[in-house]
């Protein structure tokens, strides 16, 4: 008997999703013959360009003014400095328990 409600409750939710998909279809071949929905997104007009916020307190100045400059600067290493500064990382370690081999 609980596998004839199984069946049953999984044939109705089966029902209801491939109803829905073929109602899906049907929409978006009706807007797209339209013409209303397109592959690319339309941008946003501002009525005013100068009246942008940023909504994030860290892309403000101290006046809350948007900031123009990049909010990351990464300083070039050379492969020496960064595999020493590893090694140390390495060394520096609790869990660190053989000898540094050094080089002749």
């Amino acid at each position: 008997m609980l596998h004839l409600i199984y069946i049953l409750a999984f044939t109705v939710i089966a029902f209801f999703a491939i109803s829905n998909l073929i109602r899906s279809l049907i929409t978006i071949s009706g807007e797209s013959q339209r013409g209303s929905w397109t592959d690319t997104p339309k941008p946003i007009k501002r009525a005013n360009p100068q009246s942008y916020r940023a909504t994030h307190p860290e892309l403000l100045d101290e006046n809350g003014n948007p900031l123009d400059e990049p909010l990351l600067v990464i300083r070039s290493v050379s492969v020496e400095d960064a595999r020493q500064k590893l090694d140390s990382i390495y060394q520096s370690s609790p869990g660190q328990t053989r000898q540094p081999e050094e080089d002749s």
